[in-house]
């Protein structure tokens, strides 16, 4: 079996203060790094920094090295314990993050405390992010052959060029360069938001300036757009708007593209959601059909957005769209894209204000599926802009 070590490690400056997390994969045989990553969390403890690493690490395991065996690595005795479960989790934070590291990766995973000197790496991206230096995912293309998915030269795979089927090359795809909103004050105290049968927050300050940052950064291909198109939900439509002046266009609102309803528990943090709401947290991560009280389930928007997307490959077929949406929503566009399973929507990481584009021929299926980011090049499954936070 293919084996990796995960590295990971939280930081805040104040606990609670300004707080980011680091988190990296290495081939256990060749210690290469096969991925590696660094972002804010807003105002947190260290524990909620170190969790959210661990929960990094573990889907970066399991979207890199898919079904291996993974050796977690951390300086934080207490994540170390309570994953193991020699500690209990008493932190009603603490609890929702270790159940998403439990959903972050399906294979075998040992817990390992190490020496702080040993978890240097994992330190390191953490602070880069707090000191705005870096933020998103990065993917190293020589990566060892060990850390990939097993389809080596010879195995009976088809190629990215045939995946796109038969069709012409005269006949041009639908391309979808998907935005996810800026934060707003929700965004950054991890509360849910949902549509607009919730609170509707507008951007904050710093989310307007991430919608600037990125249209800046999308002004390269602005003889190549055709519309701007947004959810109806406030935070899109501003973040449409800042994109659209800089491409010098007018936003049409798509309200199939609009954020997961969570009925009840918009406005509450995971931990308020858990402790009030406890059954139906528990139902809505075990089931894909499963709702908060008032809300939509996971099945209902995919439902919804697929619809939507039908609509926008035939009615705008060969257009090239921006289109400014939500996490949900974006999500289930790209494990379509990518023909995975709905729930690969718990392994994937999206940062406010990233790109993610995916082209469709005219039988529909996607080309391809990619994020890049305007401060590192590479392809990875989300990346913000390099706003400051």
């Amino acid at each position: 079996m293919v084996r990796v070590v995960v590295e990971a490690d939280g930081a805040s400056r104040g606990n609670p203060g300004p707080a980011a997390y680091g988190a990296l994969v290495r081939d256990a045989d060749t210690g290469a790094v096969i991925a590696e990553m660094a972002s804010t969390i807003g105002v947190a403890t260290n524990n909620v920094a170190e969790y959210s690493g661990l929960v990094a690490g573990l889907r970066l395991a399991a979207e890199h090295a898919p079904g291996a065996a993974v050796e977690v690595r951390m300086d934080s005795k207490l994540v170390i314990e309570q994953m193991s479960g020699s500690w209990k989790i008493k932190n009603a934070d603490l609890a929702v993050l270790a159940e998403e590291a439990r959903r972050a990766h399906g294979g075998p995973i040992r817990y390992v405390w190490v020496p702080r000197e040993q978890n240097r790496a994992a330190d390191r991206l953490g602070n880069e992010a707090l000191d705005g230096k870096r933020s998103g995912i990065t993917v190293h293309p020589s990566r060892p052959a060990s850390a990939g998915t097993g389809n080596q030269v010879g195995d009976n795979v088809e190629s990215p060029t045939r995946s796109r089927g038969w069709s012409a090359d005269t006949e041009p795809p639908t391309t979808l360069i998907l935005v996810r909103h800026g934060v707003t004050a929700m965004t950054v105290d991890k509360r849910f938001s949902g549509g607009l049968g919730g609170a509707n927050p507008p951007l904050s300050d710093v989310g307007h300036a991430q919608a600037r940052e990125t249209g800046a950064w999308l002004r390269s291909l602005s003889e190549h757009v055709d519309d701007v198109l947004t959810s109806p939900v406030l935070r899109t439509v501003q973040t449409a708007e800042e994109i659209a002046a800089v491409l010098g266009k007018r936003p049409e609102v798509v309200p199939a593209f609009a954020e997961m309803e969570f009925g009840r528990w918009d406005g509450l943090s995971f931990a308020e959601v858990a402790e009030r709401h406890g059954d139906d947290m528990t139902a809505w991560f075990a089931s894909l059909d499963a709702a908060p009280h008032g809300g939509e389930s996971f099945r209902q928007v995919q439902q919804r957005v697929t619809a939507g997307l039908d609509r926008l490959v035939t009615e705008r077929a060969g257009r090239t769209l921006v289109l400014v949406s939500h996490v949900t929503p974006i999500k289930v566009l790209v494990a379509q894209a990518l023909g995975a399973p709905l729930d690969a929507v718990y392994r994937m990481e999206l940062t406010p204000a990233s790109v993610t584009a995916i082209s469709y021929f005219p039988d529909t299926r996607p080309e391809r599926s990619r994020a890049q980011s305007p401060a590192v090049g590479g392809v990875w499954a989300a990346c913000r802009p390099t706003s400051p936070h």
